[in-house]
């Protein structure tokens, strides 16, 4: 009842492997470090190795950093296929942006095809970040944060060892620790995904009316697959949604484990 494929479909996540072998669906929470160690990174010879924020904007292309000076940027939604780079007449398809005032902390990026970091952004790695994605202006990402395609990591978001399925969004005010986002996941602005108990022990999930010990310390929200939040909405730690459940606006979520299409208010 709590295994991955109840929650998720990630047949075709490019990162599967992490999440099918689970016997609970937030077991590749436990195996993120391990797995993303074990990932190819791109090679960013050119990004400041201080920590300071990019001077001027650049363009990653055909594995090799290119300056906007002289290039044509066509900004639009990149979730949608319409961030397009230009070389005099030449579309540089598949041409990521990563924009001046952003900071790349490390050198373990792994850089999908046609993703935007907006000025602002603050990337600790490791980090992967899956095509055609969104990091917006003042968005953190704080390490361990495996995104996937089409996805939105939004204004003053924070996310931290976590996990996005394709086409989930956190586009406003956002915390996420510990979590997994399912595919097409919308978090209303504010939502907070809390990870920390306030008392010692492991964070238990509760199912069926019995206590599951997930055997972390830190544990935020699982939310399936067409998942919503409304604005300012709170979950608890050690929270799993169901499919295509609904957490209202102000409302904040008992941890446990809340059925596929659950209002919850």
């Amino acid at each position: 009842m709590l295994t991955p494929e109840v929650f998720l479909d990630y047949s075709s996540f490019e990162h599967r492997e992490l999440l099918k072998n689970g016997k609970y669906v937030w077991d590749s929470l436990k195996n993120l470090q391990e797995y993303m160690a074990d990932q190819n990174y791109n090679n960013f010879t050119g990004l400041p190795d201080n920590n300071e924020p990019l001077s001027k904007t650049v363009v990653y292309y055909n594995d090799s950093l290119l300056p906007a000076d002289g290039l044509t940027i066509e900004f639009g939604d990149a979730t949608r296929g319409n961030l397009k780079i230009y070389r005099q007449n030449e579309l540089l398809e598949g041409a990521s942006v990563i924009s001046a005032g952003a900071v790349i902390q490390g050198n373990q990026l792994q850089l999908g095809r046609s993703v935007l970091i907006e000025p602002g952004a603050l990337i600790k790695t490791p980090a992967i970040i899956g095509d055609n994605t969104e990091i917006r202006q003042g968005a953190y990402l704080r390490g361990y944060c495996l995104v996937g395609k089409r996805c939105v990591v939004g204004h003053v978001t924070e996310v931290k060892h976590a996990i996005f399925l394709d086409d989930a969004k956190a586009g406003h005010f956002a915390y996420l620790g510990d979590s997994i986002l399912g595919n097409q996941v919308n978090l209303g602005a504010g939502t907070k995904l809390a990870n920390l108990r306030f008392t010692s022990g492991d964070v238990q999930v509760r199912c069926e009316g019995k206590s599951i010990s997930t055997g972390l310390r830190k544990l935020g929200a699982i939310l399936g697959d067409q998942v919503q939040t409304g604005c300012n909405s709170v979950t608890n730690p050690g929270t799993i949604m169901g499919r295509k459940a609904i957490l209202m606006p102000n409302t904040t979520a008992p941890s446990g484990l809340h059925k596929a299409s659950s209002l919850i208010r």
